[in-house]
C-alpha cells in the first residue's frame, strides 16, 4: 500500500537531507523537510498511497473525511483525498516559492491562501469546514461542483491518547504557554501545535 514514484521519493529524500544553509530565508528544501517532519506526526499522512487506494479507504466514510498522501503527479508533492457528497475526490497541493496552497483553476489560484506548512494549510480548511458547516448535504452545483468539507481525518494507524489529547488542548487553548501546567507538557503541546 505504500508505493511511491521514484521522482517523488527522490524529491522527498533530497528535502530530508537538506541543510538550512546560511541565509535568513528558509530554503525550499528545508521547508519541504520541515513539512515532512510535521506530517509524520499527524497520523493522517499516508505516504505513497495511490489514488485508487485512497478512494477505497474513503469509500464508506462520511462526507468530510480526508487523508493526505504523496501526489502521484510529478509537479506536486502532496494530495488531499477527501470524501464529498459526490464521492471521493483528490486535491493537489502546490508548492511554489516556499509556500503551500491548493491547486485550482487559473482564475481562482491568485485568491487562494498560501501557507508555510502543509499541516497549517489542512488545519485552515478544517477550521473553515467546521465554522462554515451546513446542516444538510448541499446538492451539486451548476457545473457538477460539490462543496469540499474537511472535517474528520482518517488515520493511517490509531493515534496515541497523548496525541489526541494534545490536539484537543491545542484546539481549545489560545496560548499553551499561559496554561498552568509543567514546562515539559508545554513543550509536548507546542511540538505539534495544531488542532487537527
Amino acid at each position: 500500500m505504500t508505493c511511491q514514484s521514484s521522482e517523488s521519493q527522490e524529491a522527498i529524500e533530497d528535502a530530508r537531507g537538506a541543510d538550512d544553509g546560511a541565509g535568513t530565508e528558509e530554503s525550499d528544501e528545508s521547508r519541504v523537510a520541515s513539512a515532512m517532519k510535521e506530517l509524520r506526526k499527524t497520523g493522517w499522512y499516508w505516504g505513497g498511497l495511490t489514488a485508487n487506494e485512497a478512494k477505497e479507504i474513503l469509500q464508506d466514510s462520511s462526507e468530510g473525511s480526508f487523508l493526505l498522501r504523496d501526489s502521484s503527479q510529478r509537479d506536486f508533492l502532496f494530495t488531499i483525498s477527501a470524501m464529498t457528497s459526490a464521492g471521493p475526490t483528490n486535491l493537489r497541493i502546490e508548492f511554489r516559492h516556499g509556500k503551500f496552497k491548493l491547486d485550482s483553476v487559473v482564475l481562482v489560484k491568485p485568491k487562494l491562501k498560501q501557507f508555510d506548512s502543509v499541516v497549517h494549510l489542512v488545519e485552515h480548511y478544517v477550521q473553515l469546514s467546521r465554522t462554515g458547516g451546513r446542516a444538510s448535504p448541499a446538492p451539486p452545483g451548476p457545473n457538477g461542483t460539490v462543496q469540499l468539507l474537511l472535517t474528520r481525518p482518517v488515520y493511517a494507524a490509531v493515534p496515541s491518547l497523548q496525541h489526541l489529547c494534545r490536539i484537543g488542548i491545542n484546539r481549545s487553548a489560545r496560548r499553551v504557554q499561559d496554561l498552568p501546567i509543567p514546562n515539559r507538557l508545554k513543550d509536548y503541546l507546542t511540538d505539534y501545535a495544531y488542532g487537527v
